[in-house]
């Protein structure tokens, strides 16, 4: 497993970021639906295992095995994004319009693939509705109000904790792409992405794009919830609060420390270029 330096994988960020940014809108729609439905695939895999096992962390250790395979067919996840782009933005590699546009395509293919894989699943698992009592779809349904009702209960302090969740969740997602720039093996990319991943699942943070799943599914399943429980109580807070936690304690919090020690590395390598060349002209 070749291990690269935090600085190289600065590089690779923005590098990253770049490309992404000037990725078609059809690609956006296309990666981003990918990426929703297996991050749905995923979360019904980790319920399988929970309600099997009637152990949390069964599921929690099994979900990272969708979001590596997001990342190793180089998919789109906007949290991700949330991330990357930025760096290249700083760097002026890429424009507001472009990040922006990324971030809006993306995230109708998640819906998309989302909402789409959640119809297939409920269609499987209930039988086209001819069963009722299948353990992960009364899971879906219990997960999905809580997420929705259980935070609008609290009014405004719901709002808060459903944002602080989000911000906590993509602070470990958006490492869990970086984390697979730090080996240049398949291998090595794998358990270094599983490690963040892990950590975000195992503790019930919010994750927009799994939502993008479990609240459509829930809602086909007959949870008691709306499209506005659905937006104004989860997927927007949560949103914002994935932009918060990949942007801030990720993406900068990476590029300041690492890139600033690299750009004046290379600022003072040109001002030594500079004097010997002046000493072999003289």
């Amino acid at each position: 497993m070749t291990y690269v330096k935090p600085e190289q994988v600065v590089k690779n960020m923005i590098q990253a970021g770049v490309t992404k940014s000037k990725l078609s809108v059809r690609d956006l729609v296309i990666r981003g639906a990918l990426a929703g439905a297996l991050l749905g695939f995923g979360t019904t895999l980790a319920f399988t295992a929970e309600t099997q096992t009637r152990m949390g962390i069964a599921g929690a250790l099994l979900f990272p095995a969708c979001f590596v395979i997001i990342i190793l067919l180089g998919l789109e996840l906007v949290t991700g994004n949330f991330a990357l782009i930025p760096l290249a933005v700083l760097e002026k590699k890429a424009t507001w319009q472009e990040m922006l546009t990324n971030w809006f395509w993306v995230i109708v293919g998640h819906v998309i693939g989302g909402s789409f894989y959640a119809m297939l699943y409920v269609i499987a698992a209930t039988h086209l509705g001819h069963v009722m009592g299948h353990a992960v779809a009364q899971k879906i349904i219990q997960v999905a109000e809580a997420k929705t009702l259980g935070y609008s209960a609290l009014g405004t302090t719901g709002l808060l904790i459903v944002f602080v969740k989000g911000i906590l969740c993509n602070w470990m997602v958006a490492l869990g792409a970086v984390m697979a720039m730090t080996s240049q093996s398949t291998f090595g990319k794998i358990i270094a992405m599983w490690l963040p991943i892990l950590l975000f699942f195992a503790q019930g943070f919010e994750h927009a794009v799994v939502n993008m799943f479990v609240l459509p599914a829930g809602m086909m399943l007959g949870a008691n919830i709306t499209l506005s429980n659905w937006w104004l109580w989860n997927q927007i807070p949560v949103l914002l609060g994935n932009l918060v936690g990949g942007l801030l304690f990720t993406g900068l919090a990476l590029y300041m420390t690492h890139r600033s020690k690299e750009v004046k590395k290379e600022n003072e390598q040109g001002v030594n270029g500079k004097g010997e060349q002046g000493r072999m002209v003289s």
